[in-house]
């Protein structure tokens, strides 16, 4: 099984200012920006990784362990081979299920969360995310955002 890191969120205060940040320090790309009825934020790329500068909206969003407050790495996701197989290795590794499933047919934009021994939020996917690139390659971008142009509600940052 092929497994790659490819994807880093952190949960910050004001995402549009850590983008600058990011983009003016290490000349990272931006692809898009999110406003769910989880998070807002900005999607950042190397090129290889898809990097999650994202503003938590509740406690429960963020995890009750760490709350909308809580700054700094939230969570790893990990582009597999298989969803299914992969799935069931970190279940028998002692992963835990979080939240999240495949839907089945539709909505490519998905990861299904797991908590590893430390509870560290581990999300897993077989289609990647937009900006990152499983073979680092450049070759096989993940999906593109649904809403490339999307301007996220900062009402409140």
């Amino acid at each position: 099984m092929s497994s790659k890191l490819r994807h880093i969120a952190l949960s910050v205060p004001d995402p549009w200012a850590t983008a600058e940040f990011y983009q003016q320090a290490f000349g990272f790309r931006k692809v898009g920006e999110t406003d769910s009825s989880l998070a807002r934020g900005v999607y950042l790329t190397d090129g290889t990784i898809s990097i999650a500068l994202l503003n938590y909206k509740s406690d429960h969003a963020a995890g009750e362990d760490r709350g909308k407050d809580f700054v700094g790495l939230h969570h790893i996701g990990v582009w597999v081979d298989d969803i299914v197989e992969a799935r069931k290795t970190v279940e028998a590794a002692g992963g835990r299920y979080y939240m999240g499933e495949v839907p089945v047919k539709g909505n490519i934009f998905y990861e299904v969360k797991y908590r590893d021994p430390n509870d560290v939020i581990i999300d897993l996917t077989d289609h990647g995310w937009g900006g990152a690139s499983k073979e680092a390659n450049g070759g096989d971008q993940g999906p593109a955002l649904r809403n490339p142009d999307l301007k996220a509600d900062r009402t409140g940052l």
